[in-house]
């Protein structure tokens, strides 16, 4: 099977080769750190997350980057309102990123460079636009010459013309006057500075770096001429995309990237998401209310990646109520395998005589569910998909989980239900989705062993039959807590699990 990808420069799905075999390099826009993540972020990083990991799955090595933008004037805007410094702002939303997105299980990019670590490497990039004519300086600014650029709007369909014959009346808050620039898409690369604003030095006198010039530059010192992959949210393919092409490829005379990816937007009840509008959600309100991360994560993937994504409160229950079904396959091993059977279903030896985190379990021999979910990922990451045939797995554990709890047995082989089980969890982690029971320093109240749960079902028992169901309510109710669920038989006898 041949993995193929939806390439925005192409408009159309190409198979996947990278320049180097077996190695790829990809880069994703970060955020601009002047405030907390919102469900765009989360959206936008788990999807790159997930291809990230798909292609690790695949057997690729990946050096994956992420910048932040720490040069803003939103930055700024919070940092005078604040009374406090620009670095100051970006340090503290840079924390609170990584609080956020790890707490949606998003692998941590090989590097996470700052626009403030490239201020040499972008100098180096303007000048030589300058030489070569794409760039010209006004009064402390310097532009890049678009016409110039005979391939400009090749990524988002754009014709120059009809954007000039669309323009009239436009203002353009860094030239209000129209006194600058030569041609009103001319854009900024380097920006005179403002009273009070944090600025560099350059061949231009003091300024800061225009948003554009950043990714190109930090593209280029990290990953080279050409990457394999450029992802960012489908509202950066114009004008940030396009800009960054118009600057990188007259430099190098090469291809910025080979395949450009763009998730879908995320709106809120059909409706744009914004502040104005009341209905702006971030990562931490949400999952502080209590919504299980895997279920906000689910309910990404649930959605093709470049979809446009609802969120709605409906939408958030289905997923917390799939995420259920699915965590129930996963955990079905670590309830029920030593019971089931002796053998070895992967899991590692215990850690003392409590239920302590199990190690995951051995990646299953290559099997029909396998291949399923590999031609479901291997066009374009189709999470949608390949998330059908988790839960297919999922929903047959679970079944055959009350089997075993209600009467005794399973109706399948255990040596079926541990492939079956194997595969699902093995399958899940190329999706970031992952559950084992708690470790005994996650709970309140440590598990009980085996001896000590017959022992008070014993004492139940007695107590039912002395007629002193008082008491017997209250051992169940005491197991219960510490996560034991009795079954009582018709025949009298009573099972448990947890």
């Amino acid at each position: 099977m041949t993995l193929t990808i939806y390439n925005t420069l192409t408009r159309r799905k190409e198979p996947f080769q990278s320049q180097e075999p077996g190695k790829v390099k990809m880069y994703c826009c970060g955020v601009t750190v002047y405030d907390y993540c919102h469900l765009g972020h989360a959206r936008s990083y788990i999807v790159w997350d997930i291809v990230r990991r798909y292609l690790q799955w695949r057997g690729y090595e990946v050096q994956y980057v992420q910048n932040f933008t720490d040069i803003d004037d939103k930055i700024l805007n919070r940092a005078n309102a604040e009374g406090t410094s620009m670095q100051e702002v970006s340090e503290r939303y840079i924390q609170a990123y990584f609080e956020d997105i790890r707490r949606l299980n998003v692998m941590d990019a090989s590097d996470y460079p700052r626009v403030t670590e490239h201020i040499s490497a972008i100098h180096q990039l303007i000048e030589k636009l300058e030489r070569k004519g794409y760039a010209y300086a006004v009064d402390g600014d310097v532009y890049y010459k678009v016409q110039n650029f005979s391939e400009y709007g090749k990524l988002s369909g754009r014709s120059l013309d009809d954007m000039q014959a669309g323009a009239s009346g436009r203002v353009d808050l860094e030239d209000p006057l129209g006194k600058k620039k030569h041609n009103p898409f001319d854009f900024a690369l380097w920006k005179a500075a403002k009273s009070g604003e944090p600025a560099w030095d350059s061949p231009w006198g003091v300024g800061r770096p225009g948003w554009h010039i950043e990714c190109s530059a930090m593209v280029r010192s990290l990953l080279g001429d050409t990457i394999d992959i450029h992802g960012g949210g489908g509202d950066l393919v114009f004008p940030h995309h396009e800009n960054e092409i118009a600057q990188s490829e007259v430099i190098t005379l090469k291809p910025l990237a080979r395949y450009w990816m763009h998730n879908g937007m995320v709106t809120v009840n059909g409706e744009k998401m914004s502040k104005s509008l009341g209905n702006f959600t971030t990562i931490r309100q949400l999952l502080d209310k209590g919504v299980e991360p895997n279920a906000l994560r689910l309910f990404v993937l649930q959605a093709h990646y470049r979809k446009p994504l609802d969120f709605t409160e409906d939408a958030i229950i289905s997923a917390e109520n799939a995420w259920k079904t699915l965590k129930e396959g996963l955990i079905f091993g670590y309830q029920y395998g030593e019971k089931l059977e002796t053998g070895d279903w992967g899991l590692g030896s215990r850690r003392g005589k409590t239920n302590t985190r199990c190690p995951m379990p051995h990646a299953p021999y290559p099997n029909s569910y396998i291949a399923s979910f590999q031609r479901a990922m291997d066009d374009d990451f189709n999470s949608p998909t390949g998330l059908a045939v988790l839960f297919e797995l999922a929903k047959e554990l679970r079944r055959q989980g009350n089997l075993f709890i209600h009467q005794g047995k399973t109706d399948t082989s255990t040596e079926t239900l541990k492939q079956q089980w194997q595969t699902l969890v093995y399958l899940a982690q190329v999706l970031g989705l992952e559950a084992v029971p708690k470790d005994e320093t996650d709970v309140k109240q440590e598990r009980l062993i085996n001896a000590d749960i017959e022992t008070l079902i014993q004492q139940r028992q007695d107590a039912r039959k002395q007629r002193n169901f008082a008491e017997a309510d209250r051992i169940r109710n005491q197991l219960q807590v510490t996560g034991v669920t009795l079954i009582d038989k018709p025949d009298g006898t009573t099972r448990w699990y947890c």
